[in-house]
């Protein structure tokens, strides 16, 4: 005899219009199906939809100059942090995690620069911040000066 499960509800629900996301114990979802999803209800398809963007998310988040060295790089992931946040395309756990660390490189780039002018000099360190601003299109090439004129 196949006797059906009673249900908490006067009226039960079609099966398949449910959300079919498995829970680790062996429960399966209540929620009624999403209608753009064939198979979840609206919080696990979200779910869904944000681990298949973790990898576009990632290449988002890239700095000016593919390191973090200077304060501009720093601020730039920043500002692309706060616009997917406001777009609620990451979650906010990962969010105040992501920007903690960019406080922790914040705080760290005056050593970083300090460092990096006594190994390669202050113009070499100048001439490499304005290179990261003319290739993220933030600043012009700066003009050659011009040579002394002899008379």
């Amino acid at each position: 005899m196949n006797a059906k499960k009673p249900s908490r509800f006067r009226v039960s629900i079609d099966e398949s219009r449910l959300c079919q996301f498995p829970f680790a114990d062996g429960r399966q979802c209540r929620m009624p199906r999403h209608v753009s999803h064939d198979s979840l209800c609206v919080f696990h398809a979200r779910q869904e939809q944000q681990l298949v963007e973790l990898d576009s998310i990632g290449e988002e988040l890239g700095s000016l100059s593919g390191e973090f060295t200077t304060v501009s790089d720093v601020n730039h992931v920043i500002g692309k942090l706060f616009k997917l946040v406001a777009a609620n395309r990451i979650p906010a756990r990962n969010a105040h995690l992501l920007a903690y660390l960019a406080q922790l490189l914040l705080q760290s780039q005056k050593e970083v620069k300090h460092e990096q002018t006594i190994a390669r000099g202050y113009f070499d360190w100048e001439k490499a911040v304005r290179e990261i601003y003319v290739k993220a299109g933030l600043a012009r090439p700066q003009a050659p000066a011009p040579s002394a004129v002899r008379s």
